[in-house]
């Protein structure tokens, strides 16, 4: 990776298998089941399988990249690419802050910047979208301050204890090509 994935206080590097034991935690941390819409605990054995498969993009169709403090190196969070799809030029993109700590600094926005510029002038995709419950107003305006712009929500989408949660789908248009 190079110096390209580096902001003013992050960088993101790939996944290694010592990361295990951090995405173990992070993954079955329930705090987060509701934003990844997870319900059972991950193995270790699983959480070793995933790190595998980030290894190419280009086969499995998802990177995962870990946000980490320039100062002292410390892992805060994990920004993926998934379903993507290099023969129409798209992906989802998810993000996890996965402390109280490290939320609300900006660091989400500058992962998210940093990602941005790699999908688009690395892997050449040309479409970005995003899902997010309607609740979660720091996502929201995250996505909307990099130029997200909203285009659909599914009604009730989500029932979270006995509440029912419209999704709303952002999408970043990349790079404008004629037809």
């Amino acid at each position: 990776m190079g110096t390209f994935l580096r902001s003013e206080d992050l960088f993101l590097r790939a996944v290694e298998s010592t990361d295990a034991t951090t995405l173990f935690l992070w993954e079955n941390d329930t705090n987060h089941w509701r934003i990844a819409n997870t319900e059972v605990p991950f193995s270790m054995h699983g959480i070793h399988n995933l790190i595998e498969q980030y290894a190419s993009v280009r086969t499995s169709g998802q990177l995962r990249l870990i946000i980490c403090l320039k100062k002292s190196g410390l892992a805060i969070g994990a920004i993926d690419l998934y379903d993507v799809n290099f023969k129409h030029g798209f992906a989802t993109v998810g993000i996890l802050i996965a402390n109280q700590e490290h939320r609300m600094l900006g660091y989400a926005k500058q992962a998210l910047t940093i990602l941005i510029d790699y999908a688009e002038n690395v892997l050449d995709l040309v479409n970005l979208q995003c899902f997010i419950h309607a609740d979660n107003l720091p996502s929201i305006s995250l996505f909307e301050g990099l130029r997200f712009e909203l285009v659909g929500v599914r009604k009730n989408w989500y029932r979270i204890q006995q509440q029912r949660i419209d999704e709303i789908c952002y999408q970043l248009c990349l790079k404008k090509e004629g037809l």
